[in-house]
């Protein structure tokens, strides 16, 4: 049993969604969240400043002793995954091919 904490990152406090669902389904699991809000929004930057800041952000958590991570920002999940993935030695989840899977399969033509 890995009784260590599950990380969830956000450029601001929209992540607080994300954290709401995780203890409802999973209430024994223990949260760390880390939301940018000094440099929120994200989505204007460049791409070497939403990776240099995710990174810095991954850093911090990763000195918490996460288990895993769950990036809670549309825009580092789009731009950064891939990198932190290579730099980070932990599961690392976005939030767009997991939504984008969920609305997939709601929809009534499954496209």
């Amino acid at each position: 049993m890995d009784n260590r904490s599950i990380g969830v990152f956000d450029s601001g406090i929209g992540g607080l969604t994300v954290v709401k669902e995780l203890m409802e389904i999973l209430p024994n699991e223990k949260i760390v969240y880390f939301g940018d809000t000094a440099r929120v929004p994200y989505g204007n930057r460049s791409e070497d400043t939403i990776k240099r800041f995710s990174k810095e952000c991954i850093e911090f958590l990763d000195k918490k002793d996460i288990k895993a991570l769950i990036i809670a920002c549309n825009t580092v999940s789009a731009v950064a995954l891939d990198m932190l993935k290579e730099i980070f030695d932990m599961y690392i989840l976005g939030v767009i091919v997991p939504g984008s899977k969920m609305a997939n399969n709601i929809t009534i033509n499954k496209k």
